[in-house]
């Protein structure tokens, strides 16, 4: 028997002052994209946006659903756009922030394990690593360097060939 270790380290910073000026501005766009999701069940607004290789924008909401499973993560709605509107581009960074009705706004999130899984399949897309800025509407900020971080042991598509 052997035993083996995943392990990854990340930045955090005490806040957005602490960022540089090109991931502090496209943190606030995060934070200020949330209005923008249709979250009226849970009050809790998750606003994602992304900085493309070719240097285009695109942003991405949660959207809810009176039937439940049927909503969608700001994260995969993000994806989904890009890949619609700029196939095979791959994307720089994603900045992340949510604002919530029922608590503190002051720490960061990270995608769920849905999302994490949608993450890595668009960095084997595109063969990039995604770099991530988390964080809340104010408080700490996270980066990791790649998605593929938070989803060791991914099922990608090596599996299927």
């Amino acid at each position: 028997m052997k035993e083996e270790r995943s392990e990854f380290s990340y930045r955090v910073y005490d806040d957005i002052s602490e960022l540089n000026d090109q991931d502090a501005r496209l943190l606030k766009e995060a934070r200020e994209v949330t209005k923008e999701a249709y979250a009226p069940y849970s009050n809790f607004r998750v606003g994602a946006v992304a900085v493309l290789e070719n240097g285009e924008k695109v942003t991405g909401t949660n959207q809810e659903n009176a039937s439940f499973p049927v909503g969608i993560c700001a994260e995969r709605v993000l994806l989904g756009t890009v890949a619609t509107l700029h196939p095979q581009v791959p994307i720089d960074t994603i900045a992340l922030s949510y604002k919530s009705d029922r608590q503190e706004n002051d720490h960061p999130i990270s995608p769920c394990g849905m999302c994490r899984q949608a993450l890595v399949e668009y960095e084997t897309r595109v063969n990039k690593p995604i770099r991530l800025i988390l964080s809340g509407q104010k408080g700490k900020v996270f980066v990791i360097e790649t998605a593929s971080m938070l989803l060791p042991l991914a099922f990608t598509n090596k599996e299927l060939k």
